[in-house]
């Protein structure tokens, strides 16, 4: 006899159980009021703060590929080349895995598109994209106030040195200020943002935003390199810290919170002041969890 049909998933019924190894795409989720899809997650997750009670999985370049298959999900969510080898372990293991990759801020908006078309939610996502617009449109709004726009130096690691990915310049510039290094924002893999020192001191920051990928930045050793003395932001003192859970999340943190604290700082090197309501919130360091 021949083999039974298999019965066929709704559309919204399918994926149904969705592991995200990453922080964006969970917090996109949640917004999309999508989370019952989720069965595991990153150790870093903590947009929303409930999503961390959800099984933890991996961390950003390793992942406990057992604990993953047992949650038995129909759908992984991996990111760029970091979780190149994670999604190709996946897939040999017989997973279902899709890889964003976004890395400007118009990608963000493709990413959210997608992701919200794949769990049946197209107008929700179509929603969110354009209130996160509006929220930018607000910052860059408020940055036209500023009499000066400060040249900045975002510092994404110190040794070897290398500047901001393509969203964080992007978000630095719509928050009022101007990157010091245009020309590599479109470098998508970090080893091809690394920067001279001296080339630094030369295109002379009026701020230094640092953040050292999770590891804590000392701002003695940016300020003792040899030459930085002389530079406008250590000469007066804008030599800042950023945390890097809302700024190096691809996706609403950097959006919202992220571009929120770039305009505070680069508001206060330019002697402007902000509406209330375009405050950031507290920041928190929040390290992974373990998984």
């Amino acid at each position: 006899m021949p083999a039974s049909l298999p019965s066929l998933p709704s559309y919204a019924g399918f994926p149904r159980r969705i592991i995200c190894l990453t922080d964006e795409t969970t917090e996109i989720l949640y917004m999309l009021g999508e989370q019952d899809r989720i069965v595991g997650v990153s150790g870093y997750a903590h947009r929303p703060a409930e999503a961390r009670s959800k099984p933890r999985v991996s961390a950003f370049r390793d992942a406990n590929f057992k604990a993953i298959l047992d949650l038995k999900p129909d759908l992984i969510l991996t990111f760029s080349d970091v979780q190149a080898e994670i999604t190709r372990e996946l897939v040999l293991r017989g997973a279902t895995v899709m890889n964003f990759n976004q890395r400007s801020i118009a990608e963000i908006f493709d990413m959210i598109v997608v992701l919200s078309r794949i769990v049946g939610k197209p107008e929700a996502g179509l929603d969110l994209m354009e209130k996160l617009q509006r929220g930018l449109a607000e910052i860059a709004t408020s940055a036209k106030s500023f009499l000066r726009r400060p040249r900045v130096f975002f510092e994404e690691w110190n040794d070897p040195l290398i500047s901001g990915i393509q969203w964080v310049e992007e978000l630095i510039e719509i928050a009022g200020g101007d990157v010091i290094f245009p020309e590599l924002r479109a470098c998508g893999k970090a080893k091809d943002r690394v920067v001279d020192p001296a080339v630094v001191v030369a295109r002379n920051p009026d701020v230094i935003l640092a953040l050292w990928c999770g590891k804590k930045v000392n701002k003695d050793e940016i300020c003792s390199r040899s030459g930085w003395s002389e530079t406008s932001a250590v000469r007066n003192g804008h030599v800042y810290e950023v945390p890097s859970g809302a700024i190096l999340q691809p996706g609403p943190a950097s959006l919202t919170e992220g571009v929120r604290q770039l305009h505070a700082i680069l508001a206060r090197v330019a002697g402007a002041e902000i509406a209330a309501t375009l405050e950031p919130a507290k920041a928190k360091c929040i390290g992974p969890v373990k998984f």
